[in-house]
């Protein structure tokens, strides 16, 4: 046998090369360092991961929510569909909310698919709707408030501040396990190590995403991976039937997980055309004048940030 390739056959069901998960981790290293950026990020990885079992059926369980979007801000500049990343967005501490109220949550104030998807539709990152459509079938109950996870890129800060304060409230609550859905890749690392906090305390959880290798380099106890852009966790946007399918499959592989890493695929295909895995955050596709115009964005955006914090 020679060693040339084979050209992939789509007529015989084969893939094109590029048709995989999407890796978060090397882009956004290649992306950072294209932006003058020295240091390439580094991401918490364990090699041992914490499992709770679910101690009763999901259909008796109270469940808590916890998301990374953010409450819209009307004076924080543009979190609308197809809204540049928004720095002023952000948010830096654990905050909650009602789960009988509507909520306004957007995620512009994240390093989402913004050339794959256009921030349209909540149910795509914030499933409570769909959540309560289906309390007392599907699951027991919802925990009286739902929680929201700052995407801090410090993993320290994550875990000596972030984990414990949601662990506190989701016991303040009563939960017998918990729904994570994160949006960017940070988001991704969060959840997981939120997950990780409560798995050891004796929470079981879920988390509903689309970065499946950030979420295996951190460690997850439960992972439904959708092949989505980020920005999709919980489903397609404008299609409640993938919304409630996403839904339906993260609460099975909540109750039905054998152990931990347990790392369910959702069957859906966003697109018959694989090409959008190519987009995000991606040198080998932008022209230098795009960099350059990214470059002077990421360092903007970067000092809006630190006053923030600093203010």
């Amino acid at each position: 046998m020679s060693g040339l390739e084979a050209t992939p056959d789509p007529a015989a069901g084969q893939a094109a090369p590029h048709d995989v998960p999407v890796p978060y981790m090397q882009r956004t290293r290649d992306w950072y360092l294209a932006l003058g950026f020295d240091n390439p990020y580094v991401w918490a990885h364990y090699r041992d991961v914490p499992f709770a079992p679910l101690k009763k059926p999901v259909t008796q369980v109270k469940l808590a929510l916890i998301t990374t979007a953010a409450p819209y801000q009307a004076d924080k500049g543009d979190q609308g569909p197809g809204a540049p990343y928004n720095a002023a967005a952000k948010f830096y501490s654990v905050y909650s909310g009602d789960v009988r109220d509507d909520h306004d949550l957007r995620i512009a104030h994240v390093a989402i698919d913004r050339d794959n998807t256009t921030m349209e539709d909540p149910g795509s990152w914030f499933p409570l709707p769909a959540l309560r459509a289906v309390e007392g079938r599907l699951f027991g109950s919802l925990t009286d408030r739902f929680h929201g996870l700052p995407t801090n890129r410090s993993v320290r800060h994550t875990l000596a501040v972030d984990a414990p304060e949601i662990l506190r409230r989701v016991q303040e609550d009563g939960a017998e396990a918990a729904l994570l859905v994160p949006n960017c890749p940070v988001c991704h690392q969060s959840v997981t190590l939120i997950a990780r906090h409560l798995e050891a305390e004796g929470i079981p959880t879920v988390i509903m995403g689309c970065a499946r290798d950030v979420v295996d380099h951190v460690g997850a106890p439960r992972f439904l991976f959708s092949d989505f852009p980020l920005g999709n966790s919980a489903g397609k946007p404008k299609d409640p039937d993938s919304q409630a399918q996403t839904l339906a499959l993260a609460l099975r592989v909540l109750e039905q997980a054998p152990a931990a890493r347990t790392m369910v695929q959702n069957p859906q295909i966003w697109s018959e055309d694989p090409a959008w895995k190519l987009d995000y955050s991606n040198v080998a596709t932008r022209s230098e004048e795009e960099m350059a115009q990214h470059r002077a964005k990421a360092h903007a955006d970067r000092e809006i940030a630190r006053q923030i914090r600093q203010g």
